[in-house]
Formats: C-alpha cells, structure tokens, sequence
C-alpha cells in the first residue's frame, strides 16, 4: 500500500540492546481449564504450543520486550536527567461500535499487544521500576475487564485476572477498576511516567483515569514522557519468531494471488475478486485482511487508494489488486497488476515490464546500510529512464524535467516499513539505515491517466505498481512475497495462456 509519510529521525541508536541477561519464563501452574478472551494452549492446542501467549510467540519473548524497552528507557532517562523511578502506561483499545449494541470486530492496539500479547479490550499495561533497583528490573502488571457473567452470556468469555496472568507471565494482574489505587503513586514528584497523553487510545479510561495525572504533571517539573517512539524502535527489528510469522502471512496472501489470478474471466466485478481474494486468504489461516484492499480496474488503478472496488472491469482493461492479510498478528502487503482476461496487449506489456524493471532493480538496493530514501531516490532515477525509453516523455527533457515527470507518474514513495501494522513503525525516518531483521515493501508504479493529453495515447488510463515484502538480511534480500508470481511469463502460466 502507498503511503505517502515521512516522519521523525530517532536520535538514539536504532540497534537491540546487546547487554547479556536472562529472562526465565513462569511456571505453568494453575492454568485456568476454560475459555479464556483469547486462544490458549489449552483452548487452542492446534494454534499454541504451552508456554506461547500468541501463536508462535512465548511468554519469555513477551519479556524480552518489556526488558528491551525498559533498557531504552534507562538510557533516554540518563541524557534527559530524569529521576530513577519510572512507570510505563499503555491501554488497550475500546470495543468500537458501527451501532447500538453491533460493535466492529475489535483489533488491539499494537504497541500493547507487542508487550504483553493480551487481546482483551479495555485493559492497562503497567511497568513499574522497583523500589532499590536499577532499570532495566521492573515489574509488570495488567489491569483487565473482570469477570461478568451476565456480559459473557453476550459477548463471549473474559480471561479475568487468573487467565490474563497464566496465560500473558506477568507479575501481577488486577481488574481495570484496581488501577485506581496505583494512581496516587503516580503523582509523586520522583516517579517519571511515561505515557502517550497527545491521542489517547482509548479516550474513556484516559478521561476516567488519566487525565487528571497529565493535567498535575502539565504544571510539574517533571513531565510526562512520550513513550511510542520507544516502543517503534523496538518494532522497527523483527525477532526470528516475528519473521516465522511475516513468512507465514506472505505465503497465505501469495497463494491467495494465484488463486485470484486463476479466476479468468472478462469481463469481471472489482467486488467479485475482492470476495475471491479475502476467502483464500482466510481459508489458508489468516485471521482477517490487513487493510481494506484495492481492487481497481483500467483507469480506476490511477487512484491510489481506490477501495470502493464497486465497477467492472472490462475484457482488455487490467486490475490492480493491492492486498495483504493479518495471520496471528502480522501482516502482508503485496501489489500485483494483470490482465483480466489474461492476455497482455502490447502496450499494457511494454509498460509493466518498465514497472517490474524498476521494482527488481530496487530490490538488489535492498541491504543493510541503505535506506527507504535512498532506495526511492533509485526509483525515481529509473522511472525517469523508463518514461525516456517508453517516450512517455521526450528525450530532449532536462534532468529536472524528468525528475519532475517521474514524481507526476509515481506520486508515491518506493515503500513503508511492514510488521503488526501495514504502515508499521510510522515514526521512524525512512533515512534510518536499514539494518538485518528490518522489513520493508518495495512498490514502484506508474500511473498514466486516461485524461493525461501529454502521455502517448497507448498509455493512457493505464496504473500499474508491484509490491513485494523484504526482509532485510546479511546477505541477500528475502522476499516474502516469492511465491506470487510477477514475470510475464509466470503470470501466463497461472492464467493458462502461456506458451
């Protein structure tokens, strides 16, 4: 998926902690024998192996986070002088509602999903420094929905505070009304709180239980402290589990691609391979999609995120399908451009073929060292030729002409950082080096409107963009997106029309 922002520069180092420390799981004792709000080894065996809080990730990874970020904590604390008891403060999302008692299905706010794997709404992550000890030793404690029977008759089991804390290996766990008798702590002078108070994700416990601390700390020395620049530059690198599963959600949208591109016919409804798409997903595991996808044929490819996905599309005009699931927790994102009826003419073929040229020389850029920035700056010199080559533009341009047109025809970065979130990490800078266990999409495209007087006839109402996932490694990129095809002639052979 485009995505056109270019956000904040960390200044600390981007690199994990490398200090030598262990984390020891809990025992798994006394492991509640029922339903809890979320699959568990118990309830979900055929998912999670004892001792995972979320499909393929453990209780000590969980850990391994907490620990990490209390470590970034105890070194942006050091240069900004701040005191040496923290406490970190992360909500949940709330159950949203589309109306009276209908709510959206609920998806959880990632950077606490990524601390303590809990999937409940209307939940509190706590992480406390203790009382003579240096960070990064903490404590943690959730706060969860209490046990209701008359509410799980309606909406399903509640995990309480004996399923949160079997199942998520925290120290502690409370119900969501107990953090009250934290909060008096937290208005003393020595405790530095850190917490995300600009956009509160969920508005009603904010309202309810924080806004009077940020309303104190607002007059005090000692502030509150943003904490989701922290927490993005521990997303920023994926773990080798993390990767298991990003290898997992591009298999699935993958496959569901060459499913999607089998269903030959012309002419067809964007609603009826949106439909096709979203069921082979889901049939091959994935839990939701990742974004509302782009089903966009013939000229509609032109508007970037074109999701109405409401038209035909006639026999001779192309689609872009830009889409990508959610499977236990993270996503894909994949772009694939091709002919309804599975026949390329040849100006759909000479400019794809420009596309793809792009896209893989972009691909070999991919390695530890270079950037997203540096990587688009390639693209757009490439786009530049290919318009040249293509005489999309003339070749007597100047070089500022053709950067100009390369930005007109590819109005979008080359890519975006990829994990929980399709926009993953949005406050990273894409100048950050790219480093091993990062990964990222690379998507160039060009888009000719059909009412674009100065592109050659042949060309107009023609959008077309490839977009493949990319781990980055030490050596050689890893694609997760391998398995859909993108050559010609592979494309031909899924379509049945090769030779």
């Amino acid at each position: 998926v485009p995505n056109m922002g270019c956000k904040l520069l960390f200044g600390s180092c981007l690199s994990c902690i490398r200090r030598r420390f262990s984390i020891k799981p809990k025992q798994l004792l006394n492991f509640p024998k029922r339903y809890l709000g979320q699959p568990s080894p118990f309830t979900h065996p055929q998912c999670l192996k004892p001792g995972e809080v979320t499909p393929g990730l453990t209780q000590t990874e969980y850990a391994l986070r907490r620990y990490k970020l209390m470590s970034l904590i105890q070194k942006e604390s050091q240069v900004l002088g701040c005191s040496t008891d923290h406490a970190v403060i992360i909500l949940s999302n709330p159950t949203l509602y589309m109306t009276s008692d209908i709510p959206f299905p609920f998806h959880q706010n990632n950077d606490f999903l990524y601390l303590c794997g809990f999937l409940e709404p209307d939940s509190i992550l706590l992480l406390q420094s203790q009382s003579g000890q240096a960070l990064p030793s903490h404590t943690a404690k959730l706060y969860v929905p209490r046990r209701d029977p008359g509410r799980e008759l309606w909406d399903g089991p509640r995990s309480g505070t004996d399923g949160a804390l079997s199942l998520t290996g925290v120290d502690e766990a409370f119900t969501t009304e107990e953090f009250k008798h934290v909060l008096p702590k937290l208005y003393d002078e020595g405790v530095t709180v850190w917490y995300d108070s600009t956009i509160p994700v969920h508005p009603a416990l904010h309202t309810s239980s924080l806004q009077p601390l940020v309303e104190f700390r607002s007059r005090s020395k000692n502030r509150i402290r943003p904490l989701r620049h922290l927490v993005q530059q521990l997303r920023l690198v994926k773990s080798q589990a993390e990767l298991e599963l990003m290898k997992k959600a591009g298999h699935i949208s993958s496959q569901a691609f060459i499913e999607t591109m089998s269903c030959r016919k012309a002419p067809v409804e964007e609603a009826f391979l949106y439909a096709k798409f979203d069921f082979e997903c889901r049939a091959r595991g994935a839990d939701i999609l990742a974004y509302p996808p782009v089903v966009a044929g013939g000229n509609r490819a032109n508007t970037l995120h074109y999701v109405k996905n409401n038209q035909i599309i006639k026999s001779g005009e192309m689609v872009l399908l830009d889409g990508g699931c959610e499977a236990s927790c993270y996503v894909s994102d994949i772009t694939r451009t091709w002919p309804v009826n599975g026949r390329f003419t040849a100006p759909q073929e000479a400019l794809y073929q420009a596309v793809l040229d792009v896209q893989k020389s972009c691909l070999r850029l991919c390695f530890p060292g270079t950037s997203l920035e540096n990587i688009y700056s390639h693209m757009l010199a490439m786009i530049a030729r290919k318009l040249k080559d293509l005489k999309i533009v003339s070749r007597g341009c100047s070089e500022s002409q053709l950067f100009k047109a390369a930005r007109k025809y590819c109005p979008h970065h080359v890519g975006h950082y990829l994990g929980m979130d399709v926009h993953d990490t949005p406050g990273v800078s894409r100048s950050v080096p790219l480093q091993p266990g990062m990964v990222i999409t690379v998507e160039p495209g060009i888009y000719i409107p059909e009412d674009d007087t100065e592109a050659p006839q042949q060309y107009r109402g023609l959008g077309i963009r490839i977009e493949d996932d990319v781990v980055i490694t030490e050596q050689s990129p890893l694609i997760l997106s391998a398995d859909c095809p993108k050559e010609i002639y592979e494309m031909q052979k899924v379509f049945g029309t090769g030779s």
